[in-house]
């Protein structure tokens, strides 16, 4: 049966009733006992990773938090459901917050899942925090004032610092530019705003190869003989998934890279897999909200990263910090509204509380805007293969706050491109 406030008012006068209302029917109610805290993140296919990395970080900031007092004083239990298809994950996210009676669900990496997803949120006046996701189509914000909905930093913003990056460590250095991105609305957004960032900085070059391969491919010899063929200076790519190491090993392989200047902004979720053996020095390297080796990290990064490596035998990324935001974001909007109404909040209290409070998270201070969207830090620079692992870090590090690399709010993107304050 697909749950609904309308179908589960057919259960009222039942003996189902009482054992399924949730505590978004009355918030005010649920005041001891955990906090239950719905996770949707995808666990298997080309994201599984990077949801294993977000579900970790989420645990491990839940135990923390629980050892200090919980959330307002109440213990917080997590409740993992599956990012899947938009169909599937919008039953999940029914199921929590009408069956296993959350009060609020994070989560969802998939901006394809978060747009199916979002609008129920809304119609069930769910507070939802999202990892990764948005609720833009395209460049374009389908959900400019969302009531329960909080959306992560926008799609582009990696993108738009390694451009930025670009300009500044590589200008002069090349005229003949080739890039390979994924063949979708994020791959095609991220190519047009690295040419246009290009342009407005006056950096002369010529657009030589586009490449747009399907998410997941994992032969890309093709493409990378295509590439070499027009014998690029500089190749930009926003591949993220399982796809990014093979094209790079493969492309070592082809002789691709030599000579050849990189930009990968979206390269941090792939961290792990991206060994030296393939990888050429200096590229510029994006680990958009977290920097695991940043050696003016908080003492709460230096302890979850050497938590998480210690367990995992392996680095976190990015994912982990948005999970951890995501949380501490919710944590201090509960404790807002709490103490403004002297006793436990209802959703619309946490909503209006949470826009404007400053959170520490993994990467940085953090909040989200009065239009419900997030401004983290970024981190990305050149690389190096000369450390202790088995592959790259930053040889120096670059640190944008994201109001430097997204549009303000109602604004134009490609506008503000061409318009905007940025910072080089």
């Amino acid at each position: 049966m697909k749950l609904t406030r309308r179908s589960f008012g057919k259960l009222a006068g039942s003996g189902l009733a009482a054992a399924t209302i949730p505590a978004v029917f009355s918030p005010a109610i649920a005041q001891s006992g955990p906090l239950k805290i719905g996770i949707l993140a995808p666990r298997s296919g080309v994201a599984g990773t990077a949801g294993e990395c977000g579900i970790r970080a989420v645990q491990w900031a839940a135990e923390r938090m629980n050892k200090a007092g919980g959330i307002a004083g109440r213990q917080i239990q997590l409740i993992v459901e599956e990012e899947t298809n938009p169909k599937d994950t919008i039953e999940r996210f029914r199921r929590l917050i009408l069956q296993e009676k959350v009060e609020s669900v994070h989560g969802l990496i998939s901006t394809g899942v978060s747009l199916g997803v979002a609008p129920v949120a809304e119609e069930e006046r769910s507070l939802f925090v999202m990892w990764d996701g948005t609720t833009q189509d395209g460049v374009k914000e389908t959900m400019p004032d969302p009531k329960f909905v909080f959306r992560s930093t926008d799609n582009e913003c990696e993108a738009v610092m390694g451009s930025l990056l670009a300009v500044k460590h590589f200008k002069g250095k090349f005229k003949r530019v080739a890039g390979i991105n994924p063949d979708y609305s994020y791959g095609r957004n991220n190519w047009e705003a690295f040419k246009q960032i290009l342009t407005r900085f006056g950096v002369q070059a010529e657009f030589v190869a586009e490449q747009w391969p399907k998410v997941g491919t994992l032969d890309l010899t093709s493409h990378v003989a295509a590439l070499k063929a027009e014998k690029p200076d500089l190749i930009f790519s926003s591949m993220l998934f399982a796809d990014l190491p093979v094209f790079m090993k493969q492309g070592t392989a082809a002789g691709l890279f030599d000579g050849v200047k990189v930009v990968l902004p979206a390269a941090g979720w792939q961290l792990n897999q991206l060994k030296k053996e393939f990888m050429p020095d200096g590229v510029i390297f994006g680990h958009n909200t977290l920097y695991f080796d940043y050696a003016d990290g908080s003492a709460l990064q230096k302890a979850f990263v050497a938590d998480y490596m210690d367990r995992y035998k392996e680095a976190p990324h990015w994912e982990a910090d948005r999970a951890y935001f995501a949380l501490a974001a919710y944590k201090a909007g509960v404790e807002a509204a709490q103490k403004a109404g002297g006793k436990w909040p209802t959703p619309d209290a946490v909503a209006q509380a949470i826009p404007g409070l400053d959170v520490e998270s993994l990467g940085g201070k953090g909040r989200f805007r009065k239009d419900k969207i997030a401004e983290q830090v970024f981190y990305q620079g050149p690389s190096t293969n000369k450390n202790k692992y088995d592959f790259p870090t930053l040889a120096s590090v670059d640190v944008f706050q994201a109001d430097q690399l997204q549009k303000p709010p109602g604004v134009d993107f490609w506008e503000w491109i061409k318009t905007g304050k940025m910072p080089v």
